[in-house]
């Protein structure tokens, strides 16, 4: 198919990073996000089980990020899927649950890719291309290199148009225009929310992988903030802010490489993660109230030394497989067994399946799912 690119915007060459941005016009979003960011990341250290409580939020921020692109999935389905499976493989798998499956890998590129940070391996292009091929193992696009970098020109435009509206950088100039990005992100000498807001917009410019890109760009946001100790713990996810302004988002990327707006696209993204912050902010305070909540009714009902167990375990996994609460929440398992029965019976939990056979039931912690659901 022939590309048409007469009304198509080109890669910036040479002009990444900005020789100048105006801070007269971009301090007043950045003191407002910085500020935003604080506030939540103070009440992420005031959880001493954040991981557990705001786990959610990561399978949320891949629902969305990944809608952004074109895969539909949803809260329940993802959650699902991690239930049954646990580790990507076991089972079967079918075309129907494809965009579930695509989804389930964001979340799972991006709790790895944590994991591994948190083990001290550098925030590289070696790490983000292991973060690619992971998202890229299934689906759609698992014939388009995971893990690789391209070396044929890509283009951006609407799926089945051969009309362009973006042409990223030519594949021979990418190894260049990643170790600029990459000394960029190195360089301590710009406000770390600043540092990200141009690593981002840069990244989809190179348009590094020949799929992936929109996903693999919005991870390394959280990653870079986290790594620069901008938040404490790896829990910040700005997808609901450019899914909710999504043509804004695409049209201040694009402005960069139009007509050199980089201070327009900063303002942009300095109000998106102090939107982000805010209401991050709120569902985090919700989750730990709703914590709260239920430990002090998981005591009532189930009357043991074991319930705070019980109840980190489905705040965790708050849909899961019968056997894997009585094999892994750290609980006897003829214990854990009479605990779901009374969670049950308690209106706790729901049933997603019942039991068939050797099949353990699955059931799902609806209170937390309320929460999170999109």
């Amino acid at each position: 198919m022939q590309i048409e690119t007469t009304y198509a915007v080109f890669y910036h060459e040479g002009k990444f990073p900005p020789k100048c941005i105006d801070y007269a016009r971009v301090l007043p979003s950045l003191l407002d996000a910085t500020d935003a960011l604080a506030r939540y990341d103070q009440a992420l250290r005031g959880m001493h089980n954040s991981g557990i409580l705001l786990a959610p939020l990561r399978n949320q921020e891949a629902v969305l990020s990944s809608r952004m692109e074109g895969t539909f999935s949803t809260m329940d389905e993802i959650m699902q899927l991690e239930a049954e499976y646990g580790e990507l493989g076991e089972g079967q798998t079918d075309d129907k649950r494809s965009d579930a499956i695509e989804t389930y890998l964001y979340q799972r590129a991006l709790a790895t890719a944590q994991q591994q940070m948190s083990e001290g391996r550098p925030l590289t292009p070696s790490l983000l291309r292991s973060m690619h091929q992971q998202l890229l193992s299934y689906g759609r696009g698992a014939n388009k290199s995971p893990g690789s970098f391209k070396t044929e020109q890509n283009y951006i435009g609407e799926r089945g148009n051969r009309q362009v509206s973006y042409v990223p950088i030519a594949p021979e100039k990418l190894i260049s225009g990643i170790d600029a990005l990459f000394d960029f992100v190195a360089d301590k000498s710009q406000p770390i929310l600043l540092r990200t807001a141009l690593a981002h917009v840069e990244f989809e410019a190179l348009h590094p992988f020949q799929d992936g890109n929109g996903r693999v760009g919005r991870m390394l946001i959280t990653l870079m903030l986290w790594s620069d100790g901008a938040i404490s713990a790896p829990h910040f996810y700005i997808s609901r802010y450019f899914a909710d302004h999504k043509a804004e988002y695409i049209e201040r990327m694009r402005e960069v490489s139009a007509h050199e707006a980089w201070d327009e696209w900063c303002v942009f993204f300095l109000t998106a993660v102090k939107a982000q912050a805010i209401h991050n902010l709120e569902v985090a305070a919700s989750i730990r109230s709703l914590y709260e909540r239920m430990k002090l009714r998981f005591a009532e009902v189930l009357a043991s030394k074991w319930s705070v167990q019980a109840l980190d375990f489905v705040f965790t996994s708050p849909v899961f497989y019968n056997n894997r609460f009585t094999g892994n929440a750290g609980i006897p398992a003829n214990t854990a067994a009479r605990f779901s029965r009374m969670l049950l019976d308690a209106g706790l939990l729901q049933t997603v399946r019942e039991a068939s056979g050797r099949t353990p039931a699955i059931y799902r912690f609806e209170p937390l799912m309320e929460l999170v659901r999109v």
